[in-house]
């Protein structure tokens, strides 16, 4: 199922989510306007606002939190992209200039802190202290992951644990919140909610490594950003672990001083190694697993057609192209 038929059954949440999201976005300062309407209204496959909803609709919520915390979830996102452009210094992201390619390193930076802080004060309108510990904790723990993916660019001796370590904290931790937060607002038995605890985390593990797998297979005007930025950046990501543990030596010397080097000049010769070495279908097998893990899951919810929908979303997010 392809995502657009996924998200039919929440179309009237996700609009009443974008009603929420331009009424928060205002303020009188006008460059915060401008950067976050930019950044927000710049598209994106609002997967983690669209897990709130599932969840919440999973478990027969009928009020009208869930659109609020749908919204949080999408801003403390929207201030991560902020940040990571900044410090990545990136150019492109879905197909636009990045916010601070147009408006500079500073608003930037200065606007990322206002979607948090507005974020937390949304969240605090909702009256939950089990939904603020929730989100407080996921927002700490992604601010950890980010600075632990700092530390590791240009590290050629990084394992999978270690990789997958990033990833669950600064990817994963916000899809692990926001199934959870609809399970919280649905009134979900503990081990209900522990279980699309789970499976958030794990379609955020799925869907990063697919992510992963698309710098080095995906086309530019469909990923909405250059091909190859992982690499210009030292980043060592799985298929460039792949290589370093089952690829020739040549392969392995290739790619090892690629990662310690960063640029991108050597990402033809690097391609060719992740190609060669079968480490693109390493890394989809992965997320599979990693899939079907999220799928199993959800095993408890009662059935229904949410459950129907968040079973499919693993698979799209290991199949996708964008």
């Amino acid at each position: 199922m392809e995502l657009p038929s996924l998200y039919s059954l929440i179309a009237e949440d996700m609009k009443a989510v974008d009603a929420v999201i331009r009424q928060r976005l205002h303020s009188e300062v006008v460059l915060v306007r401008q950067v976050a309407e930019y950044i927000v209204g710049g598209g994106g496959k609002r997967m983690r606002p669209a897990l709130v909803l599932m969840s919440a609709k999973a478990m027969d919520y009928e009020g009208s939190k869930h659109h609020e915390l749908a919204a949080v979830v999408e801003f403390i996102h929207t201030a991560t992209l902020l940040h990571d452009d900044v410090v990545d210094e990136s150019e492109l992201r879905r197909g636009r200039g990045t916010a601070n390619a147009l408006f500079g390193n500073a608003a930037s930076v200065l606007v990322g802190d206002f979607l948090y802080s507005r974020a937390f004060q949304m969240m605090v309108g909702v009256g939950s202290m089990r939904v603020q510990q929730v989100l407080a904790d996921a927002t700490n723990v992604i601010a950890e992951g980010e600075v632990l993916q700092l530390m590791n660019c240009h590290n050629a001796d990084i394992d999978i644990d270690e990789y997958l370590q990033v990833i669950r904290y600064k990817t994963a931790k916000l899809f692990q919140a926001a199934a959870r937060l609809g399970a919280i607002l649905g009134g979900a038995a503990l081990e209900v909610e522990d279980g699309l605890a789970r499976y958030g985390m794990h379609l955020g593990t799925a869907f990063q490594l697919v992510d992963d797998v698309l710098d080095y297979s995906g086309e530019e005007a469909e990923t909405g950003k250059h091909i190859g930025d992982d690499l210009a950046e030292g980043k060592p990501t799985l298929p460039l672990i792949h290589v370093l543990k089952h690829g020739t030596p040549e392969q392995q010397a290739c790619v090892r001083k690629a990662i310690e080097e960063g640029g991108r000049d050597m990402f033809p010769e690097v391609l060719k190694a992740v190609k060669a070495s079968g480490a693109l279908e390493a890394a989809r097998n992965y997320a599979r697993a990693e899939a079907q893990t999220a799928v199993d899951s959800i095993a408890q919810l009662p059935a229904s057609i949410y459950k129907n929908a968040l079973i499919e979303l693993p698979a799209f997010s290991v199949v996708r192209r964008f």
